[in-house]
């Protein structure tokens, strides 16, 4: 048996959950897989290598770098409890592609392989998507999706590729066939699975998990149908492109979400896949940088579909009322855009965190007042929410929540903010004060014998606030000096898509982790968090099919 196809000799679901895992990690964090690249050019345009033979109807793929250097400065952050959960998943790769079998990466592939290794998943024809503009009943998607995996290596020395691919392991059992002119090279286990080698005009080695997906990669190859030429992938994968990525990634939307129609356990409704097909495509590309780590996303959205995007950019001003100190931000445009957008895909959505309909009843029942009409009414503007810490000290740390929205509508929102302090005090029974900080008139909810919970006021004639928690009036009004704009950290992981953006998000997660617990997204997030500075992400509608994303993660070095 060759090497390449011992490398891929798997049981099946075990190795294809695996590559899910390591995949996901890495993109999350970049802490769990000890994958490939080099330096030097890229295939045409920045695209990654592969995409002139993974089929247009991939489900997934992950490029990534064979460069042991880049490999070598992503371990230098964090502590010694990641970098042992770093080796551990290594080992795990490691023995079940290549120790098990007898080979090593460095001695058997490097030598031969090129700058890239793309992974990609393709799916079985059940999972085709529907037209956008017709519905899809979630009753006739199979649950018997089948996933083949597609390995594409390529060749950078030939006389040592021929070599080591050359060599045979005893009690390999291989046979060849011909399709469309290229030698195939398979291998049936006991257990009946076959796993399938080809190489395409000496410069890619191809390996997959099914004979099929085997096919599906050669006929694709000569015919021009993969995902090079598909719609919007070279154009949007070239806007993000850099000459020597860490990894480079791309969802197939439209599959995954049949995919994930197809799951038993967490079926989604119709209208919310039929709403999935409007997309096309995500992808980024990751760099390891002498601080962190960098990923450059893209979204586009189907060119048959209906849907088109608002670019409505320009969130700019909300940091420079924020103070320096601010430990949390999330910031946008347009509240009542982004609400409207939210409702229409998480209509009857049973994954989504908070239903349209659980909010308004909620608002309703908590302040008699109604969602739509009389508060997302006025709130078209700009605005932020924001975690600013009440005070210093360490044992006894109380931060505050504070809303801010800029309108064009004053009276509609005064009168909103009114019937609120009439809620207030009537179904509350809570007092309701006025007070002047610098020159500014706030309204105060005060607990009788406990203190203020809560403020409202105007910053100035447009933009409005909301002040929950530790009283933080004081750190907002006048506008601080030292802002959360001009603060360092803020200004390093915060990226800028470009001058005019959509929304910001920041995290200081050290200092956030040191005063609360965080919400737990998954296992081990202890272990990552202790790694982690802060967070940063961008966003930006470029035009009305295509949103940009940039996200900086600030790694500590031990």
């Amino acid at each position: 048996m060759t090497l390449l196809s011992e490398v891929m000799k798997k049981s099946k679901k075990p190795s294809l959950l695996l590559t899910f895992s390591a995949t996901g990690l890495l993109i999350g964090g970049g802490f769990t897989a000890y994958w490939w690249l080099n330096q030097g050019h890229l295939f045409a345009r920045n695209l990654p290598v592969g995409a002139n033979i993974i089929p247009q109807d991939a489900v997934f793929t992950v490029s990534l770098t064979t460069d042991s250097s880049q490999w070598q400065k992503l371990q230098q952050f964090g502590n010694q409890e990641n970098r042992t959960e770093l080796e551990k998943n290594l080992q795990q790769l490691r023995d079940r592609y290549l120790t098990s079998r007898g080979y090593d990466f460095q001695k058997d592939i490097q030598p031969w392989v090129g700058e890239q290794v793309t992974v990609a998943v393709l799916s079985s024809e059940a999972t085709k998507p529907a037209s956008p503009s017709k519905p899809v009943a979630t009753d006739t998607i199979t649950s018997n999706v089948e996933e083949s995996m597609v390995v594409v290596l390529p060749i950078k020395d030939q006389q040592k590729a021929q070599t080591i691919l050359g060599q045979t392991v005893k009690g390999s059992k291989w046979q060849e066939r011909n399709f469309q002119g290229v030698i195939v090279r398979e291998s049936t286990e006991q257990n009946g699975e076959k796993f399938s080698a080809a190489v395409l005009e000496n410069k890619y080695v191809v390996i997959t998990d099914n004979p099929k997906a085997t096919d599906r990669a050669i006929a694709a190859y000569q015919t021009k149908t993969t995902l090079a030429s598909s719609a919007g992938y070279t154009n949007n994968l070239s806007r993000i492109g850099t000459s020597q990525p860490f990894a480079q990634f791309y969802v197939n939307v439209p599959y995954s979400a049949r995919i994930a129609a197809a799951s038993p356990n967490r079926r989604l409704p119709a209208q919310v896949l039929t709403q999935l097909q409007n997309n096309q495509g995500l992808a980024g590309t990751i760099n390891v940088e002498s601080q962190g780590i960098r990923l450059k996303g893209i979204s586009w959205l189907n060119p048959t579909s209906q849907r088109t995007l608002t670019a409505n950019n320009g969130t700019k001003e909300m940091a420079n009322r924020l103070p320096s100190e601010t430990l949390m931000m999330l910031s946008g445009t347009n509240l009542r855009s982004l609400w409207i957008d939210y409702a229409s895909t998480s209509q009857g959505n049973p994954l989504a965190p908070v239903t349209p309909e659980q909010l308004r009843s909620n608002v309703k029942s908590l302040t008699n007042l109604d969602l739509d009409q009389d508060l997302l009414s006025w709130m078209g503007g700009e605005f932020a929410v924001a975690v600013i810490p009440g005070n210093v000290n360490q044992t006894d740390f109380q931060p505050g929540l504070v809303f801010m929205i800029k309108t064009s509508d004053r009276p509609r929102a005064e009168l909103a903010l009114k019937q609120l302090d009439e809620v207030i005090a009537t179904q509350y029974q809570l007092q309701v004060q006025t007070e002047k900080v610098a020159d500014k008139s706030l309204v105060n909810w005060v607990v009788p014998a406990g203190g203020k919970i809560a403020s409202h006021g105007w910053l100035d004639n447009n933009v409005a606030f909301l002040a929950f928690g530790t009283p933080v009036n004081n750190k907002i009004i006048p506008q601080p000096i030292n802002n959360l704009a001009s603060n360092p950290q803020f200004q390093k992981v915060v990226p800028t898509v470009n001058q005019s953006v959509n929304s910001q998000f920041f995290l200081d997660v050290e200092k956030s982790s040191q005063n609360f617990p965080l919400f737990t997204i998954f296992p081990k997030q202890q272990a990552l968090l202790s790694a982690t500075r802060s967070l940063g992400i961008t966003s930006s509608i470029s035009d009305s099919r295509t949103s940009e994303y940039e996200v900086f993660w600030e790694l500590k070095r031990e």
